[in-house]
């Protein structure tokens, strides 16, 4: 039986940055590189963790979310 903590590593989300940081808060570039994403059409895959969510959530207007796997 598979633990709380092993089901939630599992679960993963794919992002893609669709906007360019220029003009935008410096905080917001700082989520944007947290993130690992550097440039237009990059991606990432990443934890489906609430953290990652907020994170996702903050530049939402920069991101587009590819795909959630489970």
């Amino acid at each position: 039986m598979a633990s709380k903590q092993q089901e939630q590593s599992e679960k993963t989300i794919r992002i893609r940055q669709v906007r360019s940081v220029i003009g935008t808060r410096r905080p917001h570039r700082e989520v944007l590189r947290g993130l690992g994403l550097r440039r237009i059409h990059d991606e990432v895959v990443r934890p489906d963790t609430p953290a990652v969510r907020g994170a996702v959530a903050k530049i939402q207007y920069l991101l587009e979310i590819v795909e959630e796997r489970s």
